[in-house]
């Protein structure tokens, strides 16, 4: 593991050397800055649907460094070809994957660790409560999608050719599982077969990332997640990233690196 986490220290001071989390840090600050300032008649709802825009925000702007981040990792080594004397120290091609991996996931969770800590303060500030095991609930969760995600992006890395192309169906594929993935055995009740069996296939088969968002606990005060059920959140979250991962291995491993 002593390659793999030089590498990972590698991606973590390339990503805070670039702008990304800087602007999309700036841009949360601003809207949860404004949750500080309204005061319409001391009226709850107005802060609560604040305190939801900028836990939104926050989920967006974790998508966007994960996603951007991870999918930019092996194909900027192939294009500089650093790959090449990276492989030859001599670091093993699943080293290398593992190394990326902890890279941009440790990566994330110290953005998410800076996102959640600004949000804590100044919602707490203002409402006089801080709710700091459900602060630490949330985001760890919110980590370990990330998690996943991470793995999957790095997957399609190595089978996608442009990063563009892979950051765009990733976050096109992520997003339809948080906003659909829950409903899928709803639409699957309307249909025939074999469609719907298709459709329960899926179902059962993809992440459910819509899991570990638990926004409207901390929007709505509604205490902490059983610490159970958090558990097992983690275990799930977990073995989707392992089997990603290990797939990312293999497929680095057969793949021609010219």
């Amino acid at each position: 593991m002593r390659n793999a986490w030089a590498i990972s220290q590698v991606v973590i001071k390339e990503l805070y050397r670039r702008k990304d989390f800087y602007v999309l840090f700036v841009l949360t600050a601003l809207l949860t800055l404004l949750m500080w300032s309204v005061n319409f008649f001391n009226d709850d709802k107005i802060a609560r649907y604040l305190k939801e825009i900028c836990l939104l925000l926050i989920w967006i702007s974790a998508l966007v460094i994960a996603i951007g981040t991870t999918a930019r990792q092996i194909p900027a080594e192939r294009e500089n070809r650093t790959i090449f004397p990276l492989l030859a120290k001599p670091v093993s091609r699943s080293e290398f994957v593992v190394g990326k991996f902890l890279g941009c996931w440790l990566a994330c969770g110290i953005a998410l660790l800076v996102f959640y800590l600004f949000f804590a303060v100044i919602s707490g500030a203002r409402e006089q409560r801080w709710p700091w095991l459900s602060y630490f609930q949330a985001a760890w969760l919110q980590w370990q999608m990330l998690g996943v995600v991470v793995a999957l992006v790095l997957l399609g890395s190595l089978v996608f050719t442009a990063p563009s192309s892979n950051a765009t169906i990733c976050f096109v594929s992520v997003m339809g599982i948080l906003l659909l993935g829950r409903h899928l055995n709803t639409v699957a009740l309307q249909l025939a077969e074999p469609s719907r069996s298709v459709i329960y296939a899926i179902y059962f088969a993809i992440p459910h990332l819509e899991l570990f968002d638990v926004r409207d606990l901390l929007v709505h005060d509604w205490g902490l997640i059983p610490w159970t059920i958090w558990l097992l959140a983690t275990l799930y979250g977990a073995a989707y990233t392992a089997f990603f991962l290990v797939a990312a291995c293999v497929v680095f491993r057969r793949a021609s690196l010219c």
